[in-house]
């Protein structure tokens, strides 16, 4: 394949280190300047692109670029914009390869989870039949670490980290006060139908007894009276309770106990909020005095505990990426491999996107306690290598100082718009 530019955009929910994966395209695409011309990032994810609103990443200095590796959220934009499918909306597909075509883009690499993995295969697909084929290169990342085959997801380890230390300090403030004060703490994390965040929780344990005391999990069937019970007696014995909720803990039949009656841009039910629920149901039934706290953005945000595996792996994926590409391989995913045995040790392998679009990866039955409220030694095994090390950012005057784009776009050559 002749020279050709490279186009990279950012997808669904940010992560602490999703920049960490473009710092690893940008620079090993600035590598292979022999393949590679220059590289453009989309202004809010592919909705950039559908808008032909295109940044110039040669307008950025190397310090910069360099900087993304320590820098939270999504430098570039990302977006929830979840293309249909080429049935419904093919103009859509159309379009992003007339953009792509306009600009001399040969290269497609876009960051995200199952549905940006759609998206990318069905582009490598439709790019062909219209005679401009793209190397189109998905590259993993979702704090849900719910992606198939790779062994877990960059953006997992450092929010798996984050709840894990804060409920190991909140537990902490909890126990100091229960005396007097509050019985019943009550932290909500992300995953919607996958327990991982929630699980990571468990990490905060260090002896047998420890909070977190409960943890609800979205594959595990909410039972109000067992949950009560737990609760109940864990605050008889300890004078306290912890309990570490998964947003998306639903009854047998599959309600979320805080289904908010609406659907999001990706067509999934708004959560209204399980842990006032919850503690509403502890108030109301066992009269028991509660805080609760919503780990929201905060969780996916929290670039200064990141951990260290977390970061490598992403920045490690966003350079194969690349090097996939120029190796002329299409429609894949770089993967993490663990590799077996006691010692944690890992590699980067790869995956078809038709074997990762559109598919969730639960938490195993084997990683859940079999009274369901914890997790498994085989769970905390899994687990407990992703959150290991610390990669601080620099400080200045007592905060992290995070990278700042200029992100210049570059002129429009399509004359007709299109509405995003």
């Amino acid at each position: 394949m002749p020279k050709k530019n490279a186009f990279y955009a950012q997808s669904g929910g940010v992560t602490a280190v999703i920049n960490a994966s473009a710092c690893g395209v940008i620079e090993a695409a600035r590598e292979h300047d022999d393949r590679i011309d220059r590289v453009y990032a989309g202004l809010n994810g592919i909705v950039g692109a559908l808008r032909e609103e295109l940044i110039d990443v040669s307008q950025e200095s190397v310090d910069s670029i360099a900087a993304l590796r320590h820098t939270p959220s999504g430098a570039f934009g990302s977006c929830r914009y979840k293309l249909k499918s080429l049935e419904q909306n093919r103009a859509e597909y159309e379009r992003l390869i007339e953009v792509f075509k306009a600009h001399d883009i040969g290269y497609f690499f876009y960051n995200g989870g199952g549905d940006s993995a759609d998206t990318c295969l069905k582009v490598s697909q439709l790019s062909e039949k219209m005679g401009y084929p793209i190397r189109a290169i998905h590259i993993p990342k979702t704090v849900d670490n719910d992606l198939p085959i790779t062994d877990n997801c960059p953006g997992f380890g450092s929010v798996a980290k984050y709840v894990a230390v804060s409920t190991k300090e909140a537990a902490l403030d909890v126990a100091s006060m229960c005396d007097t004060s509050t019985k019943v703490f009550i932290l909500e994390v992300m995953g919607r139908h996958a327990g991982w965040i929630a699980a990571a929780g468990a990490l905060a344990q260090e002896t047998e007894g420890d909070a977190p005391h409960v943890i609800l999990f979205p594959e595990v069937a909410f039972d109000k009276e067992k949950f009560l019970a737990r609760v109940q007696k864990t605050v008889e014995e300890k004078g306290y309770c912890v309990i570490v909720a998964s947003e998306g803990a639903q009854y047998e039949d599959g309600t979320f106990l805080a289904d908010a009656g609406s659907v999001d841009a990706f067509g999934h039910k708004q959560l209204g909020g399980v842990a006032p629920t919850l503690a509403n149901m502890v108030k109301s039934e066992l009269g028991l005095k509660y805080h609760w706290a919503l780990a929201d953005y905060l969780q996916r945000a929290a670039r200064h505990i990141a951990s260290a595996t977390d970061v490598e792996q992403a920045y490690a994926v966003g350079r194969a990426a690349v090097e996939m590409a120029a190796a002329g391989k299409n429609a894949i995913m770089p993967t993490i491999e663990r590799a077996p045995g006691p010692d944690y040790d890992w590699s980067v392998g790869e995956a078809p996107l038709n074997e990762i679009a559109n598919v969730e990866k639960m938490m195993p039955k084997e990683f859940i306690s079999e009274d369901g409220f914890g997790i498994t030694a085989a769970g905390r095994d899994y687990l407990l290598p992703l959150i290991q090390g610390e990669d601080y950012p620099p400080y200045h005057n007592g905060v992290p100082q995070y990278a700042k784009l200029k992100k210049v776009l570059v002129e429009k050559k399509l004359k007709e718009g299109f509405d995003v």
